[in-house]
């Protein structure tokens, strides 16, 4: 494994979220309903980023631009590029669902750790 230091806990209370670099990856942090998390930032379907997605009372966070959504403490995807209608079936035709990289969190000595395998 190999952990990395991203954030003081202090800094993600819940209802919050931050966009860290880990390597060569963007890793979004989020603390919902007092869970902590952590998934890559770039939406799988077109690697747009996942910070401003709403997070569903089941907790999956949808993509802000198409509508994926994935759960939160798999990756799963749950809903696959269902917009714009229509167009959404084309271009889930050029890019197959995919599941959305989520990495291991621990909080340890009042820090947020991430271990992020780099691709």
């Amino acid at each position: 494994m190999s952990w990395t230091k991203v954030l003081a806990v202090e800094a993600l209370s819940p209802g919050t979220r931050q966009v860290v670099k880990v390597g060569n990856r963007k890793i979004l942090v989020l603390n919902h309903e007092n869970q902590l998390y952590a998934v890559d930032n770039n939406c799988p379907h077109l690697k747009l980023p996942l910070k401003s997605g709403k997070i569903t009372e089941d907790g999956a966070i949808v993509c802000t631009f198409h509508r994926s959504a994935f759960d939160l403490r798999t990756g799963e995807v749950q809903d696959w590029c269902s917009w714009p209608p229509g167009v959404g079936k084309v271009l889930s035709m050029v890019s197959p669902p995919k599941a959305l990289p989520v990495f291991p969190i621990r909080v340890e000595e009042g820090s947020i750790w991430v271990d992020v395998q780099e691709e």
